[in-house]
């Protein structure tokens, strides 16, 4: 049976591990309401997938229906629901697919693409080449080259250099859509069910990836984890880590 992409596995009334939950990467005041109230209601962040759906699915309910707007320049693509928050920028040349929200102060730039279930959190900049889907980008966030985020949780002032990756999908086999097997991760030595199918990473705030950098499926970054120039990273990297 297929896995539910919404409900972790890890919901219930047991405590969570701070390592699991969303602000141990993210520092939310000053975020906006929606990003804000988004990560209260979620106990870990494999929840939050599932909580920007229901948000971008449901805009009127989740009170994203601003008065004012952004502006979305000619000879920029915009299908489906796409909210441009005012003081936000999408730039000709950019393509978002919605639903998708683009936060205050943020700029999409000619060349990126915005895919579904997005958040774009305030004052964050995406540039030429640079892919996001299923993703929050808190605030702040650089990624100006090519590069992808797909189903993953990324802090404050998160710098994603050129040519990184997230990779959310198991590879134990063939590949097929939709994907079958849960991603899971070690905390401790004990494997942790995250009830998605399709996980990335939640990298905290004020890590920068060097360009070249692929995540494994699951990857956990504390928020100030250094990273020295590699081409892979994976597993669970506990707040302020030194990777060489």
């Amino acid at each position: 049976m297929q896995l539910s992409n919404l409900t972790p596995s890890t919901a219930g009334t047991a405590a969570v591990d701070v390592r699991l939950t969303p602000s141990y990467y993210v520092h939310a005041a000053g975020l906006g309401g929606f990003i804000e109230g988004l990560l209260a209601t979620c106990r870990t962040v494999f929840d939050v997938k599932g909580a920007i759906t229901l948000g971008l699915d449901s805009p009127a309910a989740a009170g994203l229906l601003p008065a004012e707007r952004g502006v979305v320049e000619a000879g920029a693509v915009v299908d489906g629901d796409v909210i441009v928050e005012a003081g936000a920028r999408v730039e000709a040349g950019a393509w978002v697919v919605g639903p998708v929200l683009i936060c205050s102060g943020a700029i999409i730039s000619r060349g990126a693409l915005i895919r579904d279930h997005s958040v774009i959190g305030p004052g964050c900049q995406i540039g030429f080449g640079a892919e996001i889907t299923r993703s929050l980008l808190a605030g702040g966030c650089f990624m100006k080259h090519p590069s992808f985020i797909g189903d993953s949780v990324i802090g404050r002032g998160v710098n994603v250099g050129a040519f990184c990756s997230t990779t959310g999908l198991r590879c134990t086999g063939p590949v097929i859509e939709p994907a079958m097997d849960e991603i899971t991760v070690t905390l401790d030595g004990q494997r942790i069910g995250t009830g998605q199918t399709k996980f990335g990473a939640a990298i905290g705030d004020g890590v920068a990836l060097p360009a070249g950098t692929v995540l494994s499926p699951g990857t956990l970054i504390g928020p100030g984890t250094v990273i020295y120039p590699r081409d892979h990273v994976g597993g669970v990297l506990p707040a302020g880590s030194r990777v060489r």
